[in-house]
């Protein structure tokens, strides 16, 4: 069991900006621990796994044909790598820092702000895990390698191969995780929610903030990873913890309020 791993570490340390960070770290151990833990059981996973009902929405919102198919055909040419598959495939492979790293820019530069954004993004990774449990999706590249719709490139896996050659493999390997985690994508989500973050500090840090989470989710649907259905349910999900945020503070500030008087017994 690892979920109690956070509180655990809030009883057994003093408050300190490094002890904040330790927690955060841990909330996303637990996460990856959970994101990954259906993949154990393959046989299972592909059971319950749901890959048409994206392909029939995103049939509806490209007009009758998928977006990623319709940016497939008009920008790509078969087995072509050129700067724009690099460049999106460098925004994609990029993400795996952006939500951390915005948390670590809130740490070092904002730090009365750190806490609030590290539940808000940590409220985005976990409620998105739920869904991942509940309904398990495959992104486009495996609805189109299946037969489920016209063959699509998955972009980013090419540009890897031939961009880190003899690496990519095992690169790839270490950070896939569980493959059937497309609807919502936290890809789009977390990063709105950096952006989302970032408008706090001032409108230059949310405009970074806002390229950077358009950008991903464009590349997102044209590199085959996910649909924009996927993106319109990340983006939900994270505008609605922002909105929800005010309302439920109170009372995450007076179970924060519990904690805090139990820490100085653990010392």
């Amino acid at each position: 069991m690892s979920w109690p791993a956070p509180a655990a570490l809030a009883l057994a340390a003093r408050r300190t900006p490094v002890r904040d960070a330790a927690i955060y770290a841990l909330q996303m151990w637990v996460y990856f621990a959970h994101f990954d833990m259906p993949d154990d059981d393959p046989d299972t996973l592909l059971a319950r796994l749901k890959v048409t009902y994206p392909v029939r929405c995103d049939r509806v919102i490209g007009l009758g044909t998928c977006p990623t198919t319709r940016l497939q055909r008009a920008l790509g040419r078969e087995d072509h790598v050129g700067p724009l598959e690099y460049t999106l495939s460098a925004v994609h492979w990029s993400w795996f820092l952006v939500p951390h790293g915005t948390l670590a820019y809130m740490l070092l530069r904002h730090r009365d702000q750190f806490p609030r954004s590290a539940v808000l993004m940590a409220a985005c990774f976990d409620l998105g895990c739920v869904v991942y449990w509940l309904v398990p999706t495959a992104p486009p590249w495996y609805a189109g390698a299946t037969g489920q719709m016209p063959p699509v490139r998955r972009i980013m896996a090419e540009a890897g191969e031939r961009f880190w050659k003899r690496l990519w493999h095992p690169l790839y390997h270490s950070l896939q995780g569980n493959p059937f985690a497309a609807m919502p994508s936290l890809h789009f989500g977390t990063s709105v929610m950096a952006a989302r973050i970032l408008s706090q500090v001032g409108p230059g840090h949310a405009a970074a903030g806002w390229v950077y989470a358009l950008t991903l989710g464009f590349g997102l649907v044209y590199l085959g990873e996910h649909y924009v259905i996927d993106l319109l349910a990340g983006i939900a999900l994270a505008e609605g913890i922002w909105r929800a945020a005010p309302r439920v503070e109170p009372a995450i500030r007076m179970i924060a309020a519990a904690v805090h008087r139990l820490e100085p017994q653990a010392g």
